[in-house]
C-alpha cells in the first residue's frame, strides 16, 4: 500500500474499515459546512518565498506544553482509536514517541490511560469530559495521575451533542450491541474483523470496571455520553484548576473573549478548535479564528490549534499566525485506519517532509524561525 499523503491514507481507511466508524470519523455535524471551512480557510494565506538563503540544514523541533517535540505537532484526543486498528491507541502512541512527540488520549478510549502508561514510554497526555458523576470524573483524573499524566485537557464545547448525519443514519452512538444487521455489514471487511479478532472485546478503558456501563463498547459509549454534564459552566473550571495539578488547557475555543476567560481561570494553555466541525456547524474555520485569539491573549498562555490539517503547509501556516503547535486529528487516524501504526508513522513523516521542504523553499532553516517572523511569512488573500 502506497501512502503519499494524508488523502491516500483516508482512501485507503474508507475502503478497509466499516462504514459505521469511518463515517465516525470523517463526517461532521448538519451540512458539514465548518468541516469543509476548516479545509478551505487555509487558502486565505499565501505563504512568502525568500530565495538564495542557506537552508541546507533545518531544524523543526519546537517547545510547547513544557516539552520539546522534535516537529510541531502532535497526535490530539481522538475517540474509539481502538476501533480503527488492533489496539489502535497503544499503536499510535508508539508511533508519535518514536518521531519525538505526544499523543493526547480521549476519554472516549478503548485503552485506558493506565494500560497505555503501561506499554509505551514516551509523554502522554489525557483529554477530559466532565461528568455529571464527579466522583467519577475525579476517579478518571486520578488515573490520569497515576500514569504520570502532566498535561490534561478539557473539552468545553460538546456539553451539547450537535447532530452528525451518517452518524444518524448508521446508528452509532444509538446502538447499544451489535445486532445481525450490523454484523452483516462488519462481516463485508474481513482483514477489519480478523484484526478486532486478534485484540479482543473492546470496552471502554476509563469505566470498563464500572458494571452500571454495561459490558460491551456501544453500550458503555453511549451510557458515558449520556453522563457529560449539560450545564458545564466557567465554575467547572475552576473546580478542575483546584484539582489538577498540572498544566490544563481548555480545548474547543474560538472567541477571544471567551480565550480572555480561560487565562483569567488558571488555563496554561487552550486548543483553538471547533472540534473538527463536529459540533456548531456554520460557526468559523478554526484557523481564521487563530489570529484574533492571539492577539487578545498577549502571550502568556500557550496557543495551539487543530481543524482540517492535512498538509504540512498547513501547519506552517498556523505557526506563522501565532499557534505554538498543531494538534493533528482526523489525519494521523486516517493512517491508524489505512495501516494501523504503520500508517500513523507514514502520516506523521510526510506531514514532517513537507513542513521540512516548505520552510526550506521559504528560505527559513527552522520552526523558531518561522515563529519569530510569523505574520510576515505570509501574504493575506
Amino acid at each position: 500500500m502506497t501512502l503519499i499523503n494524508v488523502e491516500d491514507a483516508r482512501r485507503a481507511a474508507r475502503r478497509r474499515l466499516p462504514r459505521i466508524f469511518f463515517d465516525y470519523l470523517d463526517g461532521g455535524a448538519f451540512g458539514e459546512e465548518t468541516m469543509a471551512a476548516n479545509r478551505a480557510d487555509f487558502s486565505r494565506w499565501t505563504l512568502r518565498q525568500r530565495v538564495l538563503v542557506d537552508c541546507a540544514r533545518r531544524d523543526l523541533s519546537t517547545d510547547f506544553l513544557g516539552r520539546r517535540h522534535a516537529v510541531p505537532f502532535m497526535l490530539g484526543p481522538v475517540g474509539f482509536l481502538g476501533l480503527y486498528a488492533g489496539h489502535g491507541e497503544v499503536q499510535a502512541a508508539k508511533a508519535a514517541h518514536e518521531a519525538g512527540t505526544a499523543l493526547c488520549l480521549s476519554t472516549f478510549s478503548i485503552a485506558s490511560i493506565g494500560e497505555l502508561r503501561e506499554k509505551t514510554t514516551g509523554p502522554l497526555d489525557f483529554q477530559l469530559y466532565v461528568l455529571n458523576d464527579r466522583g467519577l470524573s475525579e476517579e478518571i483524573i486520578a488515573q490520569a495521575q497515576a500514569a504520570g499524566v502532566e498535561n490534561l485537557y478539557l473539552t468545553v464545547d460538546t456539553a451539547i451533542t450537535s447532530v452528525r448525519e451518517r452518524d444518524v443514519r448508521n446508528g452509532f452512538r444509538s446502538l447499544t450491541r451489535v445486532g445481525p444487521g450490523l454484523l452483516a455489514k462488519l462481516a463485508l471487511h474481513p482483514r477489519w474483523c480478523l484484526d478486532m479478532s486478534r485484540a479482543g472485546t473492546p470496552r471502554v478503558g476509563a469505566i470498563a470496571h464500572r458494571p452500571e456501563f454495561g459490558t460491551g463498547l456501544l453500550e458503555q459509549a453511549s451510557h458515558l455520553s449520556r453522563g457529560i454534564d449539560k450545564s458545564l459552566s466557567w465554575r467547572d473550571v475552576e473546580w478542575l484548576r483546584a484539582r489538577w495539578p498540572g498544566r490544563l488547557v481548555i480545548k474547543g475555543l474560538l472567541d477571544p473573549e471567551d480565550a480572555r476567560r480561560a487565562k483569567a481561570a488558571g488555563a496554561d494553555a487552550i486548543v483553538v478548535s471547533n472540534h473538527g466541525g463536529r459540533q456548531l456547524d456554520g460557526t468559523s474555520s478554526t484557523i481564521a479564528a487563530l489570529p484574533a485569539i492571539v492577539d487578545a491573549l498577549e502571550g502568556g498562555t500557550e496557543i495551539l490549534v487543530d481543524g482540517g490539517f492535512r498538509r504540512g503547509a498547513d501547519i506552517v501556516k498556523a505557526l506563522a499566525l501565532g499557534a505554538s503547535g498543531v494538534l493533528l486529528g482526523r489525519a494521523y487516524v486516517y493512517g491508524l485506519g489505512a495501516a494501523g501504526g504503520a500508517g500513523v508513522k507514514r502520516v506523521i513523516a510526510h506531514l514532517t517532509e513537507e513542513i521540512d521542504i516548505t520552510l526550506a523553499l521559504m528560505g527559513l532553516t527552522s520552526v523558531a524561525e518561522l515563529k519569530n517572523v510569523g505574520r510576515e511569512a505570509l501574504r493575506p488573500l
